[in-house]
């Protein structure tokens, strides 16, 4: 079974009564064709819409997030637009989130060097420095076209 997301839209027109009854309908038809309902939210409530449907300006939003097979939806959205309270709806499949990205490595904390172990290695590095130097550019030309050849 697929985990969907039902949201509809009711005329505000309709009462308090007859509104949770319509809600409780659709509930109902989810429960009785096989699927499992897991939560409905009516949270949204009264909302202006974003443009007029039906020359109305308001609707009434209902948000049910259910699992059930694909040939619920077709009986799903038959009855939804059979129904002239519903102004619109959408029926949308959730997808399950999978990690494609592997975690980081943890890289071991650099350890620090004590201050005169640096101070060894500076002054290693630096004489080589200074061979390098006291070299005459000709000899230095001559030693690297050995080592090509």
């Amino acid at each position: 079974m697929n985990r969907y997301e039902l949201t509809y839209i009711i005329n505000t027109a309709l009462e308090e009564t007859a509104r949770k009854e319509l809600i409780e309908k659709f509930t109902e038809l989810i429960k009785q064709n096989g699927g499992e309902i897991e939560k409905v939210d009516e949270t949204w409530g009264k909302r202006r819409l974003a443009y007029l449907i039906d020359d109305m300006q308001e609707g009434y939003y209902v948000l049910t997030t259910f699992s059930a097979t694909g040939e619920l939806n077709k009986e799903i959205q038959r009855n939804l637009e059979n129904n002239d309270m519903i102004i619109r709806y959408l029926i949308i499949k959730l997808l399950d989130k999978k990690q494609s990205v592997k975690p980081r490595a943890v890289r071991p904390a650099p350890v620090p060097v004590p201050a005169p172990l640096k101070e060894e290695v500076q002054e290693k590095a630096e004489p080589a420095v200074e061979d390098a130097e006291a070299k005459p550019a000709a000899e230095v030309e001559a030693e690297t076209a050995e080592q090509t050849e």
